[in-house]
């Protein structure tokens, strides 16, 4: 059904205000793809009684369960590649070697959706053997509990790992479970899942020498952005390093960091680092 322009913007500034979502007028056909199952799990006859419901109620589950089937979640296993390759080649050796007698990793992955992108780093970081005796917490956080919820579980079916997992290690770090996949349990263990709100107010994190905010930010609005970069720096340690997503920048915003290019890959790290 077509919602009136009363109601849709109803639903454009719950998603605003909640989770700094932008949705356009065009994008109505995603909101009826979306919600409907909301409106029908709720047990309403369609979109309007969804939205009616929704004004009569503070905020609470329902509200909740509008805003994460509205988050998307497009991910994949080693996504866009090179940053993983930079992270091995260049950035990993480097944060070994300044840490020195100090072996403890700090790692944050936010908005990481179901899970592929925790899992990569967590491959990658027991493919080095010098990071075999050290500390290593990983950090991954999302918006939405049940997306949270699936990749606790590390469960995918083959179309999912298809996306980006080499035949390597698929055997190596994987369990077969029926006609699905299950990352180990040593893999899992290392990582610690949060509920989280990029564009909300965060709980106390730990200090991180990396931090992972990759394509989310295309999502918010420009002040936004500002604001959870502004908050991501204050989270990290000083030569510690930001990632984004391939088609993410900084450009027009002020905070605090500056530009790294190794390799194919642009990153982040606090301005205030010499050298």
């Amino acid at each position: 059904m077509i919602l009136s322009a009363t109601d849709y913007e109803f639903v454009q500034n719950l998603l605003l205000e909640r989770a700094a979502i932008r949705i356009s007028t065009e994008q109505e056909y995603l909101v009826r793809s979306r919600l409907e199952p909301v409106a029908k799990q709720a047990g309403l006859s369609d979109l309007r009684a969804l939205v009616e419901q929704l004004r009569r109620e503070p905020y609470g589950p329902l509200h909740s369960q509008v805003v994460e089937a509205m988050t998307t979640n497009e991910t994949s296993f080693f996504r866009d590649i090179h940053p993983f390759e930079t992270l091995k080649i260049h950035v990993l050796p480097e944060v070994i070697s300044r840490k020195g007698s100090d072996h403890t990793l700090r790692i944050w992955s936010a908005a990481c959706s179901t899970g592929q992108e925790p899992y990569s780093l967590a491959m990658l970081i027991a493919e080095m053997p010098t990071l075999k005796s050290w500390r290593v917490q990983i950090v991954a956080t999302d918006l939405s509990r049940t997306t949270l919820a699936k990749a606790q579980q590390g469960t995918y079916n083959s179309l999912e790992i298809g996306r980006g997992v080499p035949a390597r290690m698929l055997t190596q770090y994987f369990d077969r479970v029926g006609t699905s996949f299950q990352v180990k349990a040593q893999l899992r263990g290392m990582i610690e899942w949060r509920q989280l709100n990029l564009a909300g107010r965060w709980p106390t994190l730990p200090v991180f020498d990396l931090v992972f905010i990759r394509n989310v930010l295309i999502y918010f609005p420009p002040a936004t952005n500002e604001t959870v970069l502004r908050a991501a720096r204050g989270v990290m340690h000083p030569q510690g390093y930001l990632f984004l997503g391939t088609t993410e920048n900084m450009l027009g915003l002020s905070t605090g960091f500056e530009t790294v290019t190794r390799g194919k890959t642009m990153f982040y790290r606090p301005a205030t680092r010499k050298g």
